[in-house]
C-alpha cells in the first residue's frame, strides 16, 4: 500500500472530526439516528459526502492491505452483529495491515479495524468495547454533524486535499502530519461521551465483560505514554484518553448489577489471532518505537498466551535496538523463550547472531547448528550453514 494511500484510508475515519458539540436527541435541528438500510436523499449534502466515501472505500478494498483470511472475517463479523445485529446486513468492514492502533467507521456504514487494534486487545470483550464505541459514532451521525460544521468553515475540497497533501513524505512523515490533522479535526467530549456511553451498552447488553472498556484504555495510555513516537498512536487523537474517562467507565461497571458470569471472551479471541500474531509483532518491530513495544510486550506476556514466540519477539527487540547490555537482554529472552513448548525454531538462529557479535564463537556454532536441526527446511539454510563453517 503506497503512502498517499495509506493516509488517505486513515483519513477516512478523522473526516470532518471537528470540535463541534453534537446537538442533542430532541431539540429542534437534531439529526436522527442512522436506521438500519438508511441511504441519503440525492440532493442532499451527506449524500456528497457518501460519494466520496464510497470512492475512498474502493481504493481502500483494492490496497491490497487487507487481511482476506475467511476464519479471521468470519471471527470479527459475528462479533460485530452480536453487538448491533439490526445492522450487521448494512455494514462493510476491513481489516487493515497496519501496526498502529486504530478503527473508524465512516458514515457510509464501512468500518476499519487494523492490525494494530487486533494485536494488542487481550480479548474480545475489549474488541466489542472498541467496535462497539465506533459504531456509536455511526449511528449518532457524528461525522455528518462535523461535515457540515466544516463546510462553514472551510472548502469541502481545500479540506480533502489536506490529507492528499501528505503524500510522498514518507512513511512515519505521514504518521506525523495525519495526527496533525487529527488533532485538529477531533471528535468533540460530548461526541465521545456518547459514543463511550453507546459502546458500554452495547457491550453489556451483548453480555460481555464491562471492566475491560476501562482497562483498553489503561494499556494504551501506558504504551502511549512510554512511546518515543507518541504520535504514531493516530487513535488518541480522534478519541483523546484522559483518567476522567478511565473513572467514569469503572464507575459505570461499578453502578451495573451484575448477574451471570459476563464474557471476557479471551480464549476465542486469542485463537483467533494467534495465527497472525508473529507477523503483527515482526511488523511491530519496524515502527522502531521501541519503548512503546516493551510496555506491549510485557503486558502480553503478563495475559500468558505462547509466552516462547512473545520472548522471542522481547529478545529480537533488544537485538534489533542494540543500545548498551541489551545484548545481554536478548540473550536472556531468548533463553527464558527456549524454555518453552512454543519458542519458534528462529530463537536460536538469533541467539547465534547476538552471541557472533558479542565474539562468543562456540556458542554462536552451537546456537546456529540448533536451528538447522530444528527447521530442517529453513529458506535460508545455506547462509546460517556458512556462518557455521566460518565459526569453526
Amino acid at each position: 500500500m503506497d503512502c498517499k494511500r495509506l493516509l488517505l484510508t486513515a483519513l477516512l475515519g478523522l473526516v470532518c472530526a471537528s470540535c463541534a458539540t453534537p446537538t442533542p436527541r430532541g431539540s429542534p435541528g437534531a439529526l436522527e439516528d442512522v436506521q438500519p438500510g438508511h441511504r441519503p436523499t440525492a440532493t442532499s449534502d451527506e449524500a456528497g459526502l457518501w460519494m466520496y466515501m464510497e470512492r475512498m472505500e474502493q481504493r481502500l478494498r483494492t490496497s491490497g492491505r487487507i487481511v482476506t483470511d475467511a476464519g479471521l472475517n468470519e471471527y470479527v463479523r459475528g462479533i460485530l452483529c452480536k453487538l448491533f445485529p439490526s445492522y450487521c446486513k448494512d455494514i462493510r468492514f476491513y481489516i487493515v495491515e497496519t501496526p498502529h492502533f486504530n478503527a473508524s467507521m465512516a458514515p457510509n456504514g464501512f468500518m476499519q479495524i487494523w492490525t494494530g487494534l487486533l494485536l494488542r486487545a487481550e480479548n474480545e470483550a475489549q474488541l466489542a468495547y472498541i467496535l462497539g464505541h465506533e459504531f456509536g459514532h455511526y449511528v449518532r451521525r457524528h461525522s455528518v454533524q462535523q461535515w457540515r460544521s466544516v463546510r462553514k468553515t472551510t472548502d469541502a475540497l481545500t479540506f480533502f486535499n489536506l490529507g492528499a497533501g501528505a503524500a510522498g513524505v514518507g512513511y512515519v512523515g505521514n504518521i506525523a502530519q495525519l495526527a496533525a490533522l487529527a488533532s485538529i479535526m477531533a471528535f468533540s467530549r460530548d461526541q465521545e461521551r456518547e459514543a463511550d456511553t453507546i459502546g458500554f451498552e452495547l457491550m453489556v447488553r451483548a453480555d460481555y465483560d464491562s471492566t475491560e472498556a476501562a482497562r483498553t484504555w489503561e494499556a494504551l495510555i501506558a504504551e502511549r505514554d512510554a512511546a518515543d513516537a507518541p504520535e504514531q498512536f493516530i487513535f488518541f487523537s480522534t478519541h483523546p484518553a484522559t483518567e476522567d474517562r478511565v473513572k467514569t467507565l469503572k464507575q459505570r461497571t461499578a453502578n451495573l448489577k451484575v448477574t451471570g458470569n459476563p464474557i471476557k471472551g479471551r480464549e476465542p479471541y486469542l485463537s483467533a489471532i494467534r495465527p497472525f500474531r508473529a507477523a503483527w509483532l515482526r511488523g511491530e518491530l519496524y515502527k522502531h518505537d521501541f519503548s512503546a513495544t516493551q510496555v506491549l510486550l510485557d503486558r502480553l506476556i503478563a495475559v500468558g498466551d505462547n509466552p516462547g514466540e512473545l520472548y522471542f519477539f522481547r529478545g529480537e527487540l533488544n537485538r534489533i535496538r542494540g543500545e548498551e547490555g541489551d545484548a545481554e537482554r536478548a540473550i536472556s529472552n531468548y533463553h527464558r523463550a527456549l524454555e518453552t513448548l512454543d519458542a519458534p525454531a528462529e530463537t536460536s538462529r538469533s541467539m547465534g547472531l547476538v552471541f557472533w557479535r558479542s565474539g562468543r564463537a562456540e556458542e554462536a556454532r552451537a546456537a546456529f547448528q540448533r536451528y538447522l536441526g530444528a527447521r530442517v527446511d529453513a529458506p535460508d539454510r545455506e547462509m546460517v550453514e556458512s556462518y557455521v563453517k566460518e565459526l569453526e
